[in-house]
């Protein structure tokens, strides 16, 4: 143990304890912009500096560990007249057009800025002009960023993408993609996890609540909604709402109040999802196809773009599942409409996702009959849907539990697990075993591949009427890097596989609450797992209103008509 003083209070640490971390460890906060335990721990920002008795020069609590006998002083006027200056500085550079950024009010930056009284900067303002695609779905805006390199070091340590690089010198020194690329031209997977660990609105998701807006103002259009499993478990964090309170039925309203005409649960084409994917398992496992190579989960349209652009040779391995949005999609033009008697061009399908690679994935095209369009016609993420609630003038609090719409409103367990990691390997799972032995396994049999690993993959070995099956989960494009090398080198062997691109799965999406600093995924996921095991039914095969829509729609899972709608060849 160390013992020290700060701001003239005793405290004693373990060694190797940074100055920031024994300050937290006696609720002293200090301010910091660029810090990330773990990630970025390099004093880019220099807002993080204390005063060391004896030490002429102020130091950096992020990264410099305690000693014995240590004085420090985290707000002496020394540091305060220092920690405002670089603010100055780095607003200087900064448009600092607070009311109209998507991070207004949750800012580090503008947190700071605040809480140092700066009401006004003596430097010349100095802003920079660069082009950014804004039909994309991820969003830079130059002046805004503050050079902490968070971005950077999150998407090559966490996510092995290497999209980011620092470009430019001396006091033009900035961010920009990696190796001079457009990002369109760039191999981005669209993850999102550089949005949601930049303190600043530098980076964000290309807004498309307009188009939303446009929708509902057309008499002609009928809006049908879906949310998603993970946004259950995070859309009331930033509106003031408990865990408790935000529930999924509440969002059903919200959305009702805006002049949503249709709203349904993701949970039930996810239901739809297991139906295809885990009856395409069984034959290609019964085939002998995955003797070699596994078959791989296709529902994260990140890893599934990560897969084109890094293991193109391995794109036939995926699953050729539609994800569960673009399934419900295809469900909505096609089989609802049928049900409501209009024309497919009249359904405008919204989706509620916690994910920026899904904006990307719903250029899908689908054709059937004399319909030619897409599955889905806007995206919008948790963050979206938040904002809009707030726009539309919505206290959260008068909220009411709505009923999803018919007939397509039963959801399960197996559902709802889709948006924590291994939620897809588990429901999938539940139903291949019931598909190979004609009996439900015990609920909770596979909870083995649960939760978040801080490295690496979770594997298991199950089985199933004598029937050995490998099967591993990932989380995180690194990890997963790292498991396909282990697969192309044949270092080990599976028969399924389930990916995802975000860390914790869904739960951690890029289009999630932002707090910063905090990495929620894995809280999330347990409020997932809670509300599966409290669900009605647990089986996605005995959702009814699931198997309603195969007798009167798709006949069986795999049917020629099921492969024409639900399914998709992927292309390099």
């Amino acid at each position: 143990m160390v013992n020290l003083t700060i701001d003239h209070q005793k405290v004693s640490v373990k060694e190797g304890t940074t100055i920031m971390e024994a300050a937290a460890s006696i609720n002293i906060p200090i301010p910091k912009l660029c810090y990330l335990k773990g990630i970025n721990e390099i004093s880019a920002c220099r807002v993080c500096v204390v005063e060391v008795e004896g030490k002429d020069r102020l130091v950096t609590s992020c990264n410099n560990v305690v000693d014995e006998g240590m004085v420090i002083y985290t707000n002496s006027p020394k540091v305060r007249r220092n920690r405002r200056q670089t603010v100055e500085m780095i607003l200087s550079q900064h448009d600092v057009q607070c009311a109209t950024c998507v991070r207004g009010g949750n800012c580090s930056l503008q947190t700071i800025a605040n809480d140092l009284n700066i009401v006004e900067n003596p430097y010349k303002k100095e802003l920079v002009l660069q082009e950014w695609n804004q039909k994309y779905p991820l969003i830079r805006d130059a002046n805004k960023c503050i050079k902490c390199m968070r971005c950077i070091q999150v998407c090559d340590k966490i996510q092995g993408m290497n999209i980011w690089d620092v470009t430019g010198t001396g006091s033009r020194t900035t961010i920009g993609v990696s190796g001079n690329r457009d990002i369109q031209a760039a191999d981005c997977a669209l993850c999102g996890q550089c949005i949601t660990h930049c303190p600043t609105g530098a980076l964000r998701e290309r807004d498309d609540t307009d188009l939303l807006y446009r929708a509902l103002e057309d008499e002609d259009k009928i809006v049908a909604a879906q949310i998603a499993p993970a946004v259950r478990a995070a859309w009331g964090e930033t509106l003031g709402l408990s865990k408790e309170e935000a529930s999924v039925e509440k969002i059903v309203d919200a959305l009702r109040r805006m002049g949503v005409d249709y709203v349904f649960d993701t949970t039930f084409s996810a239901d739809l999802t297991i139906m295809e994917e885990g009856t395409e398992f069984v034959k290609r496992y019964t085939e002998g196809d995955l003797d070699e190579y596994p078959m791989f989960t296709s529902c994260c349209p990140g890893w599934v773009r990560f897969m084109k652009s890094q293991y193109p040779y391995m794109t036939g391995r995926l699953s050729t599942a539609k994800s569960p949005q673009q399934m419900f999609g295809a469900v909505m033009k096609t089989a609802f409409a049928e049900h409501l008697g209009v024309d497919s061009n009249r359904i405008f399908t919204l989706s509620i996702m916690p994910c920026l690679a899904k904006k990307a994935e719903r250029e899908m095209p689908l054709y059937y009959k004399e319909y030619a369009g897409n599955d889905i016609d806007c995206v919008l993420t948790t963050r979206e849907l938040d904002r809009m609630i707030k726009a539309d003038h919505i206290d959260p609090k008068t909220l009411k539990e709505a009923e999803f719409d018919h007939p397509f409103m039963e959801g399960t367990g197996a559902g709802v697990i889709f948006g924590a990691t291994g939620g897809v390997m588990e429901a999938a799972l539940r139903s291949a075993y019931y598909l190979i032995t004609g009996e439900n396994p015990d609920a909770d049999a596979f909870k083995e591949i649960r939760g978040v690993k801080e490295k690496g993959w979770t594997e298991a070995r199950l089985d199933i009427a004598g029937n050995e099956i490998r099967i591993a989960v990932a989380s995180g494009l690194q990890n997963t890097r790292d498991l396909m090398e282990a697969i192309r080198k044949k270092e080990v062997k599976y028969h399924f596989v389930e990916i995802m691109a975000c860390p914790g799965g869904c739960s951690g999406g890029g289009g999630q609450p932002i707090h910063d600093g905090c990495e929620l995924a894995a809280e999330r996921g347990k409020n997932l797992y809670f509300l599966d095991k409290n669900a009605e039914i647990r089986f996605s095969h005995e959702n009814p209103d699931i198997q309603r829509l195969y007798e009167d729609f798709f006949e069986t899972p795999n049917s020629p008509k099921a492969h024409q709608l639900l399914h998709v060849e992927h292309i390099r």
